[in-house]
């Protein structure tokens, strides 16, 4: 019994230890990507090519956020989510701020502003039932069935008979003769639309549809209606945009930052360690491990998912690493009552974990139903805080009921460890 306890904490602190050396070598490499507000970056304003008064300011507006949609699938398609792009509703023009890449020396700030500013190629393609991806995308076939530029116009709505939320499509005469042809042919088979290339929807034809109206169903809510509505007019922009203003972000303010940043988390991190050891003591110490612990699998996970850390983005790992703390010190004080009542350190152990297990649950849930309505609601910065901050708790949750009560529950095995001074008991 002894000997499979010492072998399950043996395993545990190993399995820490691999993730600490990945980590350490993810950060050498400099492959956890930073942001604009560290690394420095672009920022760029882009304004539409209009000549005279062909279009209203309506028209404009309309069209600037079907623009922002775009631009924002363009950036992320390249793993650039702490990007950060505003509408200016008074200027008429959008604002973009992109940060530079790690170990970027030859980026052309102007060329790829450029790039991002043309107009989105909207396809609506014929499907190859033998052209499908790995998760089941049907893949672009090139026969295209109408471009974005003969929709007039695409708008959310119900069905008045279902309730069911849609995009109403509006036609041009040339896109409905079209549709219509190839509506015909395809009944029963599925019509996919393309952004970019980038796969967007995969409505199927029910009937042939004449007069330059379709409809596509099978949206989940409005927000799904709206944005699909938004991306195929934004193959249709009645104009391009042009970058009339580019600057380049330095990084050295960003960078003081963040050592500043890092020390204190480094520091705070540090006192923490002594809280728990001087206020727990053997329970502390393992603690201490599986905080050390949680902040390297916070590290991978930045890594390994490619998302871009920020200034914020760091607060959200140190505020991660707090509620792993508070965690660790529910059910510390939970096993100290326990042994006040005379039980043995065994069965300490288990009821404290067992009866801080909802208060952990509970605490943990909260935090991340958070973390998810900034990340579904926020943008730029506001998004890595949220993304740091859900995965750290989602980790700081696995490493407290788990990391920390299979190394705790294999020391108390161990005869040094069953003197109830080492847990904080007189």
């Amino acid at each position: 019994m002894r000997k499979n306890s010492v072998l399950r904490l043996f395993i545990v602190i190993l399995v820490i230890a691999v993730c600490a050396f990945l980590a350490y070598n993810e950060v050498k490499n400099e492959n956890v990507r930073t942001g604009i507000d560290i690394r420095g970056g672009v920022s760029a304003i882009l304004e539409p090519d209009i000549q005279g008064d062909s279009l209203t300011s309506e028209e404009i507006s309309k069209g600037l956020d079907s623009a922002k949609i775009i631009l924002d699938k363009r950036l992320e398609g390249r793993q650039i989510f702490d990007k950060i792009v505003t509408i200016d509703e008074i200027g008429k023009r959008i604002v973009v701020e992109i940060p530079w890449a790690s170990g970027e020396t030859t980026f052309n700030p102007q060329e790829t502003i450029n790039e991002l500013g043309k107009t989105a190629l909207l396809t609506f393609q014929e499907v190859d039932p033998d052209k499908y991806d790995e998760n089941g995308i049907p893949l672009p076939t090139g026969k295209i069935v109408i471009q974005g530029t003969q929709v007039k116009d695409a708008n959310p709505g119900r069905n008045p008979e279902t309730g069911e939320w849609v995009v109403m499509l509006e036609l041009d005469p040339s896109g409905a003769n079209d549709f219509a042809e190839a509506t015909g042919r395809l009944v029963g088979q599925p019509i996919a639309i393309f952004m970019d290339n980038e796969f967007i929807s995969a409505p199927r034809v029910s009937e042939r549809i004449d007069g330059g109206s379709a409809v596509i169903t099978g949206q989940a809510d409005a927000v799904e209606a709206g944005q699909l509505a938004s991306t195929i007019r934004s193959g249709a922009l009645p104009f391009r945009l042009v970058a009339t203003k580019v600057d380049a972000i330095s990084p050295q303010l960003g960078q003081g930052a963040m050592d500043v940043a890092v020390t204190a988390g480094i520091i705070g991190f540090i006192l923490v360690c002594l809280f728990m050891l001087s206020m727990y003591r053997l329970p502390g110490l393992i603690a201490d491990i599986a905080l050390f612990a949680l902040a390297v699998l916070t590290i991978l996970a930045i890594a390994w998912t490619g998302m871009s850390i920020t200034l914020p983005g760091i607060g959200g790992i140190i505020l991660a690493v707090g509620m792993g703390v508070d965690a660790n010190c529910i059910i510390f004080e939970r096993i100290k009552e326990e042994m006040r009542a005379g039980k043995t350190i065994r069965a300490s152990v288990d009821q404290g974990f067992n009866r801080a297990f909802s208060s952990i649950v509970d605490s943990n849930i909260t935090t991340l139903i958070t973390a998810v309505v900034l990340y579904a609601l926020g943008s730029g910065p506001v998004k890595g805080f949220a993304f740091t901050l859900g995965i750290g708790v989602t980790i700081s949750f696995v490493t407290a009921v788990t990391a920390t009560k299979i190394m705790l529950q294999s020391v108390v095995s161990v005869d040094f460890a069953k003197n109830k001074w080492l847990y904080g008991v007189k």
